[in-house]
Parts: structure tokens; sequence; C-alpha cells
């Protein structure tokens, strides 16, 4: 009879010390939790997650106290925490119900936010069907502070005569429903692969940052024609503005000026 593969762990389950023995390896942890060794091993390069034990081989091992550290990381980055709140919020030696109550005020917010959400796109789903496009109110609701009608009156003072404002009000006229909710999956795709790289500690002129940059670029080409010139101005202004500079903050710390550096990097291999 051949052995039965090992259970997966749910991070949010509870942790039997005697199920892991002396300790598990990082592909052990990384099977049971759905995380991968690579991150593991960026958790243990920052402090984040040091195991606490070694094999006499010198491997890492992690014991029943460094699992239920991992478990309380996993669940906030869950919740989209980034990795310096999920070090403060470890480090401040609350006790693990201290966690756990504000995982859950967290999650219960955004259930109530989700629900409103899910509200609104059944609303504009009946429009969709008739190609209606979207109202204003209608954006606000899927787009949150990032749309408003100040933002839409600045920018039609800064560039209403320009040839990419005339551009990007002909491309979205008519956009329905399905296409804003293409360009906001579009944009959240975009911050994530910035995050990532961020996370990673990719310098900003790495593959993987200038990456993300062009795909910042094509996702603005949705609307205007935007050469890498005007896209290192773009990124001038996501550090001079603040309110663009609060939008990256809120992704990560330090993000506007990841991005800026990174679109930067990206535009000098495209002389």
């Amino acid at each position: 009879m051949t052995a039965s593969p090992p259970r997966r762990q749910d991070p949010s389950g509870d942790l039997d010390g005697t199920a892991y023995g002396p300790g598990l390896t990082v592909g052990q942890v990384a099977e049971r939790f759905g995380v991968t060794v690579r991150t593991l091993h960026h958790y243990d390069e920052i402090g984040l997650l040091i195991p606490s034990d070694r094999t006499s081989a010198g491997y890492r091992l992690y014991t029943h106290d460094d699992l239920a550290r991992l478990r309380t990381i996993v669940v906030y980055r869950r919740l989209e925490f980034g990795l310096d709140e999920v070090r403060a919020l470890l480090d401040d030696d609350a006790p693990v119900s201290n966690h756990l109550r504000r995982q859950r005020d967290v999650i219960t917010a955004r259930l109530g936010e989700l629900t409103e959400l899910v509200q609104a796109i059944d609303r504009a789903l009946e429009k969709d069907m008739t190609n209606q496009p979207m109202t204003d109110d209608e954006m606000r609701t899927m787009f949150g502070d990032s749309f408003g009608e100040e933002y839409a009156a600045e920018a039609k003072d800064r560039w209403g005569d320009s040839a990419a404002w005339e551009q990007s009000a002909s491309r979205t006229k008519h956009y329905t429903r399905a296409d804003w909710e293409a360009v906001k999956a579009e944009q959240e795709a975009v911050n994530e692969a910035f995050a990532a790289a961020y996370d990673a500690g990719n310098p900003a002129d790495s593959q993987t940052a200038t990456a993300a940059a062009e795909l910042h670029r094509a996702s603005i080409e949705r609307f205007y024609d935007c050469s890498y010139a005007m896209h290192c101005g773009l990124a001038e202004m996501y550090l001079e503005d603040p309110r663009f500079t609060a939008t990256y903050e809120a992704v990560r710390p330090g993000l506007a000026q990841y991005v800026h550096d990174a679109i930067k990097a990206n535009a000098e291999r495209h002389p």
C-alpha cells in the first residue's frame, strides 16, 4: 500500500505541535501553508520569520512556535497588510487572541464593503445588458477615492486641450460596466506586480520591476497613446502630487518612489 500524501494544513486552523515532531523543513512548511519556498527564504532574510532550529546538516527546521507565527503572517498577508505592518503587529508581543480579534474585525468590515460592491455590480449588470455607460455614482462605488468629480475637473483643466485628453474621452465615452471592470482588474494586477517585485527586494531597475512598469504603461494606453517620455512625466507626478503618492503608499509604504524609479528605468531600456 502506498503512503497517502501529506495533508495541507489550513493556516487558520489549529496547530497541533505533536503533528510536526522535531520540526518541519522549508519544503514541508511551504506545502502545508500554501506559500512558496522563496517566500519563506525571504521572510527569513528580512527577519520576519526565522526558523528556530536546524538539522545536523544545517537545513532550516520550523518549530511549533514558528508555525504559529507563520499562520498569523499568512492571515495578515491575505488581508493585504504590508510586510512592515505585519512585522510591527507581531513584534508588539500581543497575545494571539489580540491578533485574531484584529483579523476578525478587518474581515467583518470588508464583508460589509463587499456586500455593497456586489449590490452595485448587480445594479450595473442590468445597465450593461442594455449597453448603458456607467454613471458617476457607479464609478465611485467601483473605484472608491480614486474617482471623483474634482479629479475629473482638474484633469480637464490640466489636459483638456491635449491630444491625450481627446483620445481618452473618445475611447471611454461608451465604456460599459464590463469595460470598467476590466480597467479596474488591470490596475489591480499592475499594482500587484509592483508590490511583488518590491516585496521580493528586487531593485527598481530589475527585470521584474521594469516589466511591471511596462504593464503600467500598457494599461495607460487603454486610454491614450503613452510614450516613454510621457510615462516618465507621469512618474514625476506620482511623487509631486500627494494624492497619487498616497495611492501607492496605501499599497506598500515606499512603493510610490519604487514605481517612479521603475518607470524611469524602463524608459531607459527603450531609448
